[in-house]
């Protein structure tokens, strides 16, 4: 195990005062498969941080379980917007201030609006993106919510084949 270091996201945990555990895995490929099946942790429980487009310069993000996908049609709809897109990497990169792979909900760059999954309160822990690739954030789901003040929804569907 290699030594974790901090990241803002970490520094934004720490100064809320928010009990989090931080673990980290040899990073080897992007994605919540990967980092769950690295740390031997359910994928249902391991969040994908996804960032989105809902228009001109306007981002915000989406927390999913790892077995399912966005299905941007339920993020529009809960948005009461016409379309949202999945935002470029590039544009990821610069509005959270992360790499893709690493990117997390917490410590980012630009305010975002975050809306999350509501079937991912039912664990009573998750992972989620320490803002690093090869680190993660084991917490409560409920906290993050909190957190974030998410809006929580129903916005995945699982993923076919």
């Amino acid at each position: 195990m290699k030594q974790a270091v901090s990241t803002r996201a970490i520094q934004f945990l720490r100064k809320q005062k928010v009990f989090h555990e931080v673990i980290t895995y040899d990073h080897q490929e992007k994605g919540a498969a990967f980092a769950a099946q690295a740390l031997s942790f359910p994928l249902e429980q391991t969040i994908k941080t996804l960032v989105f487009e809902m228009g001109e310069n306007e981002y915000g993000l989406a927390l999913t379980p790892g077995n399912r996908q966005l299905s941007l049609k339920k993020l529009a709809k809960v948005l009461s917007i016409k379309k949202v897109f999945m935002a470029g990497e590039k544009d990821a990169e610069k509005v959270t201030g992360y790499l893709v792979g690493g990117i997390s909900p917490f410590g980012t760059k630009r305010q975002l609006p975050v809306v999350m999954e509501k079937d991912l309160l039912v664990f009573p822990q998750v992972l989620i993106n320490a803002g690093q690739r090869g680190t993660m954030l084991k917490m409560d789901p409920a906290v993050i919510s909190k957190l974030l003040d998410c809006t929580l929804a129903g916005i995945s569907e699982f993923i076919s084949g």
